[in-house]
């Protein structure tokens, strides 16, 4: 049986406790990025007008949201956060700019039967790969379904895909498993699903992989894919040839334990999810720590994790970074960016008196 992601929110009319201000890296050293929010639910995108407020004190009724069952995966288009929820069977959208929240994949002919990793291009078209279908959905920004490519044929174990910024080429992860040998990237061409070529093949040695996890595309073009069962982040040049990689097996910061999911940022810096160590790693273009934020916690406030696995920058540099545990994306902004810049901000909010 599948429940319902809606639920009653308290009351938020009273003023809320002062927040402590969380930076990272902590004092002494500069801070880099700054913890913003936590997004749970619908309510906290939708607008809430005065006018809401004074309804709901005088007939006593609670705010409502839709919660997250399940939270995997996570790309973000000028403040619109899709989120792939592996419980409930959909995309969930929360549109910060616009104060709303709405659904995608859950009607014919682009219902979805387990979206896990996501992506979306310059134009904010919006990648879903579909483990069941092993498929790949694409929509556009508002959720219209556009067109599918893949099948079972085509794939042994769907687990990411990553589209190029101009849209023209899709890159799917083929995970494979225990009893393939079909651990790849897979490249096809986004207007007509012709597939163009594979990068990488099962192994230990360079530029192949053992169980890889998710892919990024970086500066200059570059391909850093998550190789998890060699624990490391393997970088090809953008016609897949092998370049170098990163990273090891070990209980150390730079270090790999359970890698998931990995992002990108307009620099060329490589962001690091992984499960194990409940943080995100940060690393510059060419492998070298930078630094990590995040630690295991059974609290689940800010920057704690049990079980953390999407990630996503922003056009800002915002970071969003997933727990699957807690059902919840935290939001980490740069230091030097005004809280009221960027695509982040709810510009539908009625002004408070």
């Amino acid at each position: 049986m599948m429940f319902s992601g809606c639920a009653q929110i308290g009351d938020t009319t009273a003023s809320p406790p002062k927040k402590r201000t969380l930076v990272f890296p902590g004092p002494p050293d500069e801070p880099r990025f700054i913890y913003e929010r936590t997004i749970t639910n619908s309510a906290d995108v939708e607008s809430d007008t005065s006018d809401d407020a004074f309804r709901r004190i005088v007939t006593g009724a609670q705010r409502t949201g839709h919660f997250m069952s399940k939270p995997y995966a996570v790309a973000v288009h000028r403040g619109r956060v899709f989120v792939s929820d592996t419980a409930e069977l959909r995309v969930k959208v929360f549109d910060v700019p616009a104060g709303k929240y709405f659904t995608i994949g859950e009607e014919e002919p682009g219902q979805l039967a387990k979206p896990l990793g996501l992506d979306v291009d310059r134009a904010g078209r919006l990648y879903v790969a579909d483990a069941t279908h092993k498929m790949i959905f694409i929509y556009n920004r508002d959720g219209k379904f556009l067109r599918k490519i893949g099948g079972n044929d085509l794939f042994d174990r769907i687990s990411s895909v990553t589209v190029d910024p101009s849209g023209q080429r899709i890159y799917v992860v083929d995970i494979g498993g225990v009893k393939s040998e079909n651990h790849r990237i897979r490249v096809f061409e986004t207007a007509t699903g012709r597939h163009i070529r594979d990068i990488g093949k099962r192994g230990s040695g360079p530029g192949e992989f053992n169980l890889p996890r998710d892919m990024a595309i970086g500066k200059d073009g570059r391909l850093y894919v998550v190789d998890g069962g060699n624990f490391r982040i393997q970088i090809f040049n953008e016609d897949g040839t092998f370049h170098s990689s990163f990273g090891a097996v070990g209980r150390q910061l730079g270090n790999f334990a359970r890698p998931k999911e990995i992002a990108t940022d307009k620099d060329g810096n490589v962001y690091v999810a992984d499960a194990a160590f409940g943080n995100f790693q940060i690393f510059d273009p060419e492998g070298e720590l930078l630094m990590f934020i995040g630690s295991r916690s059974e609290q689940g406030g800010p920057a704690q994790y049990i079980l953390p696995s999407g990630i996503a920058v922003d056009e800002d540099g915002r970071i969003f970074f997933v727990d699957q545990w807690f059902s919840k994306i935290d939001v980490f902004r740069p230091y030097d960016l005004p809280a009221d810049q960027g695509f982040l901000v709810n510009r539908k909010a009625e002004p408070k008196p």
